[in-house]
């Protein structure tokens, strides 16, 4: 049995289904950049979603949230380090909010793909920058609400510069 000072590995990963979601399905494992990992491993999910109804969309997100929260905590907890970068479903609730709002939005006006490149390319910026307010959470919330929480607040904040570029742009 590894301890909580031991790497993370694969294996422990597969067989954990609380670190599969943590990590999504090990994205979160990749040596650099995992955050970007994570959003793309993401992008399949986020195509889903695009196929349900809007308010089961946005339920799962809502419940992915919460699990990620919930999943993210025990990865922390086992790395000694509450925003550990193997956690990256935070990143797979904040992506599917920059992508899927403007989609709900403005559908029809653009091409869905789109709203995937520009709402990851952005996301990604905000999540890698961390312009306040997302970088109060990321620096005062040292747990599992303030690492899911600044993901989301990025999501949201990508979601207002795509749905603003695309109206600006017509």
């Amino acid at each position: 049995m590894p301890t909580s000072t031991d790497p993370l590995t694969t294996r422990e990963v597969v067989f954990s289904p609380t670190l599969l979601i943590a990590t999504w399905f090990g994205s979160g494992l990749a040596p650099v950049a995992s955050g970007t990992f994570g959003s793309l491993a993401a992008l399949p999910f986020v195509w889903l979603l695009m196929q349900l109804s809007m308010p089961l969309a946005l339920l799962l997100c809502i419940a992915l949230f919460f699990l990620g929260a919930a999943t993210g905590r025990v990865l922390g907890l086992r790395m000694h380090e509450p925003d550990h970068g193997a956690i990256v479903v935070d990143e797979v609730v904040g992506v599917a909010l920059a992508i899927l709002l403007p989609y709900w939005l403005l559908a029809g006006w653009v091409s869905a793909y789109v709203f995937v490149i520009a709402g990851f390319a952005v996301f990604r910026a905000y999540d890698i920058l961390k312009p306040w307010p997302v970088s109060y959470f990321d620096s005062h919330w040292k747990n599992a609400w303030g690492v899911m929480l600044d993901d989301v607040l990025a999501g949201f904040m990508a979601a207002a510069v795509v749905v603003a570029s695309v109206i600006l742009s017509q």
